[in-house]
């Protein structure tokens, strides 16, 4: 398995804008049946119990251990900073998940079948391991290492497929904005 490459294509401080333009790139998408993952940073006991609402078996880790606390059934809110995590939930999670983490750095990111394929590029269609799309709140990189006022939507392709990226941002009339990175998984 593969990992695939993330380029962003918009940052806005308006939530709003950055979900419209994710919707539009899932309009081009084969969605098949999408699923979303869930990654947040979370230092308030009020957004961790939000989230925990929404995301009640997510995985979680103290900052500095990863794995293991959630596993043996520790109790989060005794371990802050903590990280959450929860993989292929349905896409009704999202806006419940984004009033959750409050103005805690948090990823979502779209898993679907496929990009179309992009014919005057050469290129067929895209999927496996490189069909995502991820919007980063109050996080400007996929690590949620880099904190922001601001919001960042990325677009995956495979790394061989790189030109899509910059087609998949003109598609929702956008440009790419930064470089072409791996992806955490």
């Amino acid at each position: 398995m593969s990992n695939s490459y993330a380029q962003p294509i918009l940052r806005t401080a308006d939530l709003s804008k950055a979900l419209h333009v994710v919707g539009m790139l899932l309009g081009i998408a084969d969605l098949g049946d999408p699923e979303v993952d869930f990654g947040v940073r979370i230092t308030s006991a009020h957004s961790l119990s939000a989230v925990l609402a929404v995301l009640p078996d997510a995985e979680w880790w103290a900052e500095e251990e990863r794995g293991g606390p959630s596993e043996r059934g520790d109790d989060p809110s005794a371990s802050s900073p903590v990280w959450l995590q929860s993989r292929a939930e349905a896409p009704e999670t999202v806006e419940p998940f984004l009033r959750a983490v409050g103005d805690s750095p948090a990823a979502v990111r779209w898993d679907f079948n496929a990009w179309p394929e992009v014919p005057e590029l050469g290129l067929g269609v895209g999927g496996t391991r490189g069909a995502f799309v991820t919007l980063c709140v109050h996080a400007r990189d996929l690590d949620l290492e880099e904190p922001a006022t601001d919001h960042t939507v990325f677009v995956h392709v495979k790394q061989v497929e790189a030109e899509r990226a910059p087609w998949l941002a003109a598609q929702v009339g956008l440009r790419v904005i930064g470089d072409l990175v791996m992806a955490p998984y």
